[in-house]
């Protein structure tokens, strides 16, 4: 009696930990393909593929013999599926092990089934993709707007009037039958305003009409080759003017200038030709006159901040 009982404890664990919906039920699935926790990957596939071909469906004439070997051709190819993957075999084999886990049991094996198997590939592809279009789509968005903004200013109105008169002569102000209502001379003058402005206002910066070039997907493509141009850009530097010691130009004084403002190229393309001179006039390319020029523009910051205009004056009485 006491033999007995031990027999029962010993296989008690294994026993309880085959729950019935998970896996391959109450049938061990290392059973099923006559293999043990031991057998490698390659020992479980050859084991599949024999029993495959003794209990296929198609081996067998009568319609009782087919039904018993589809059976059983299911659950064989159940247990080859959950042992030959290493994760749901070694999520297998800890059910084996902690029994009474049986929440963890559940989660494991649904996970896996409900949760679809992507090529990661795919998914990194997709992502590029809809970043690279947000990207374009975004920046048509700003220039659009940039434009809009440019054909409320007067000034840019009428200079964009001066350059296409002749087309506004023949478009707008048509004579006899072919004359516009005045909402039509509107709206078509408005066209050629906006037309002329696209044409010769050379937006930089955020604002910038875009292009491909700008997009993720291109700029992976070209990684290599900016790569390349990035360290011989360096190399050049470093020999013309930290070795050779030639002066810098125009061009180097402000790629100086803006890397000490911290500010990107586009944000830098952005300011006024205007700006940027008066920042070569200071000679802010030279690392103590830029400190000192940051330094009176934090004063005249914090002076701006402290200047508070008394909005609700006082009245004698």
């Amino acid at each position: 009696m006491l033999t007995f009982c031990l027999h029962l404890l010993v296989l008690l664990p294994t026993s309880s930990a085959l729950l019935e919906g998970l896996y391959c039920g109450t049938e061990n699935c290392y059973d099923v393909l006559g293999v043990t926790r031991e057998s490698s990957r390659q020992e479980i596939v050859k084991a599949y593929r024999s029993l495959a071909r003794i209990h296929h469906p198609d081996m067998h004439r009568t319609q009782e013999k087919k039904l018993e070997a589809e059976e059983m051709f299911k659950k064989i190819a159940t247990a080859y599926e959950i042992l030959r993957d290493e994760e749901s075999r070694s999520d297998y084999d800890y059910m084996l092990d902690n029994p009474s886990a049986y929440y963890s049991h559940y989660y494991n094996y649904y996970r896996r089934r409900v949760s679809p198997k992507v090529d990661i590939r795919l998914v990194i592809i997709v992502t590029i993709t809809l970043i690279s279009v947000f990207q374009y789509y975004s920046g048509v968005s700003r220039y659009e707007e940039a434009i809009t903004y440019f054909t409320t200013i007067q000034k840019y109105r009428n200079k964009a009037m001066e350059m296409a008169k002749d087309e506004i002569n023949e478009k707008v102000n048509k004579k006899g039958k072919s004359k516009l209502s005045k909402s039509e001379q509107k709206s078509e003058l408005e066209k050629i305003i906006r037309k002329v402005i696209e044409e010769k206002m050379d937006i930089q910066g955020a604002y910038a009409k875009p292009s491909i070039k700008n997009t993720l997907w291109v700029q992976l493509v070209l990684l290599p080759y900016t790569l390349g141009c990035y360290i011989l850009w360096n190399i050049k530097w470093i020999w013309n003017f930290n070795i050779l010691k030639k002066p810098y130009g125009d061009e180097e004084k402000l790629y100086l200038i803006r890397r000490y403002m911290s500010l990107g190229q586009n944000q830098f393309d952005a300011k006024e030709e205007s700006e940027k001179q008066e920042y070569l006039e200071m000679e802010l390319w030279i690392k103590e006159n830029f400190l000192e020029w940051k330094q009176i523009q934090r004063k005249n910051r914090r002076s701006c901040w402290l200047i508070i205009p008394d909005t609700n004056p006082t009245e004698d009485t």
